[in-house]
């Protein structure tokens, strides 16, 4: 069984406006060095495999078909073995 956590984000080239409404919120709260902020989504979920190649392999396929939309976002992953 392994545990992965997926983040997805717009690629730097998109305009993020949520992104921009949260720091402007953040900065209104008096936090005025605050800058640059981008909002993206995280997933987690468990794969039962036979190894952790083939947990990346599926978790791979699993982002470009479904958690990323590969024109406008970019996502990396992390997989670990859970006993």
């Amino acid at each position: 069984m392994f545990r992965a956590k997926v983040t997805v984000s717009l690629k730097k080239t998109v305009l993020d406006p949520q992104g921009k409404t949260v720091e402007k919120a953040i900065q209104s709260m008096g936090f005025r060095t605050v800058s640059g902020v981008r909002v993206g989504k995280s997933v987690e979920l468990l794969i039962d495999a036979k190894d952790a190649s083939k947990a990346k392999a599926d978790l791979e396929e699993i982002c470009k078909k479904l958690l990323a939309n590969p024109i406008i976002e970019q996502y990396s992953f992390t997989v670990e073995e859970v006993k």
